[in-house]
Parts: C-alpha cells; structure tokens; sequence
C-alpha cells in the first residue's frame, strides 16, 4: 500500500525532515510533536549562529533522560561539545517509555546559563509538571557542562492558558532566551539573565506564533 498523504515529505530542512501531518497539527489547537519543535530549533540556530548556543533537538535530550546506562551516553555527547557552550536549551517531555515515540503529554524547556552556573527550568504548566523530568536531564547533563551549577525552577514562567501549547511556550521562550543572549553582547547580568523578557511570552503572542511558523515552513517550501 502507498503513503498516506499525511506521511508525504514537504520540506527538508538541515537534517529535519517534515511531513504533510506537521502542517495539520501547527493549523488547529494541536499538541506539537518532537518534529516540529526539532524545525524549529533547528531554525533559531540558524537564526542566532553561534559556537556558545547549543539547541538540543527533542530526540537526544529524552535519550539523555532515559538512557538506562548513563555511563554510555560519552560518546553520543561528544558531538554536542556541552563542556564548552555557553548557553544549552533542553526540550523536556514527560514521556518514560523508551518504546513509545512520541509519547508523552507535556512539554517544558530546560536552559543552562554558563556565566551564572545554573540550569533553569520553564514550565508553563504553572505546576512543575515536568521537575521530575528537567531534573533528570539536568543531572545527566551536568557532568558533561564541566560546571557545578545548580537547579531552578523558574516560578514566574508564562503559563499556557489551555491543554495544547505546551510546545508552542517552549518554542517561545527559547527564541527569548537566543535573542536575549544575542542582544546582550556578552554584558549579561547573572541574577536578572532573561526573565524580564518573558513578558514577551503572552498567550496571544504565542497564538500568533503558531501561525507564524506554519507560515515560515509553508515560505520554506516555495
């Protein structure tokens, strides 16, 4: 039997491929999947290239988190250089099962901040939904970050106002978080970093976000 449409390649994009269901998904109050959140950090790093900033694409980071032998993960970070970035932005899932892609039913986002040596967590579940999880990444990660940096919750994280955005906040907030660092030429403050432009990150912004990226991959296609 052929492909259904949904499965038909619309666009490649460096190593991330999207398909016709991608589309579906960013056109109604959907749930987005490690695919579209992988484009789209994939596009911030081209957006904002620089050797400090390192996106980690969903698929390695819940490797990273579930991995049941910690100790092999050396080599399959190596390539990611942590030890010297100075800026890493982590995609949280609470998916557990190593059998099941694609699973999972809440997104947040974790970032390391090497001049203030800590890791912040954004969740806007409003709850933590996810500590359990970034702190798990954190923990794996943190040896190969060469640092002894500690763990945040950020409390003031924008929250999502329904069941579905998760992702989109996600995206959001790493775009503020690459732009902030981008902007700030290097003078930035290790006790405000970019929280302040979280205010950025409304429910309506996000909104138009979504419209935003359908827009830029539909542009992308041309």
């Amino acid at each position: 039997m052929g492909k259904s449409k949904a499965d038909e390649k619309i666009l490649s994009y460096n190593d991330v491929v999207l398909r016709r269901s991608d589309l579906d998904i960013l056109n109604g109050p959907n749930y987005l999947n490690d695919r579209i959140i992988e484009f789209y950090f994939s596009y911030l790093s081209s957006l904002f290239p620089s050797e400090d900033i390192v996106l980690v694409p969903p698929s390695i980071a819940f490797w990273i988190k579930e991995c049941p032998d910690p100790a092999s993960l050396k080599d399959f970070m190596e390539p990611f250089h942590f030890s010297r970035r100075k800026l890493i932005l982590l995609p949280i899932n609470d998916n557990s099962n190593v059998c099941m892609a694609e699973g999972g039913s809440h997104w947040s986002l974790l970032a390391f901040h090497r001049n203030s040596n800590m890791f912040v967590h954004h969740d806007s579940s409003g709850c933590c939904m996810n500590e359990y999880h970034s702190k798990q990444v954190c923990n794996v990660t943190l040896p190969y970050t060469a640092s002894n940096a500690s763990y945040e919750e950020y409390p003031n994280t924008p929250k999502q106002v329904n069941g579905y955005d998760c992702g989109m906040y996600v995206l959001a907030i790493a775009r503020v978080i690459c732009d902030w660092y981008a902007t700030s030429s290097g003078n930035q403050d290790a006790d405000t970093l970019w929280f302040s432009r979280l205010e950025q990150v409304s429910p309506s912004a996000v909104s138009e976000m979504r419209k935003d990226i359908l827009g830029l991959i539909k542009g992308l296609m041309t």
